[in-house]
């Protein structure tokens, strides 16, 4: 399983490496948390069905959920088999707001907005 700690995402972010940052963490969770990764989308994972197909290809793809288990390791293996160069964040946000690195607060909650399908 492809992973990344939380040091190197603090870099990658840091020095403007380009990635997409995705939230998958589920809904309650991320609204009882009130905080983000800046620059993270959010994607609801129990839509993924309906957001897949838009996670671009071109760059890599970082997801990260509550802790780094089950919701974002699994969507990483999904979308890997799909062709994307995805990995999960090892620990999760949790491992990143105890390293002391910087979250952003929520504004609202965002309604889902699926990334736009490719034209067939």
């Amino acid at each position: 399983m492809s992973q990344m700690k939380v040091d190197e995402l603090a870099l990658w972010l840091e020095h403007g490496f380009g990635c997409t940052l995705l939230d998958v963490r589920r809904a309650r969770a991320r609204d009882d948390d009130g905080t983000a990764i800046a620059g993270a989308r959010w994607l609801d994972p129990a839509l993924w069905l309906d957001w897949k197909d838009g996670v671009a290809t071109d760059r890599p793809a970082v997801l990260y959920c509550a802790h780094g288990h089950e919701i974002s390791q699994g969507l990483v293996a999904a979308l890997r088999a799909m062709g994307v160069d995805a990995r999960h964040l090892e620990g999760g946000i949790s491992a990143w707001k105890g390293a002391g690195l910087p979250v952003q607060a929520l504004q609202a909650r965002q309604p889902l907005q699926p990334a736009a399908r490719p034209a067939p």
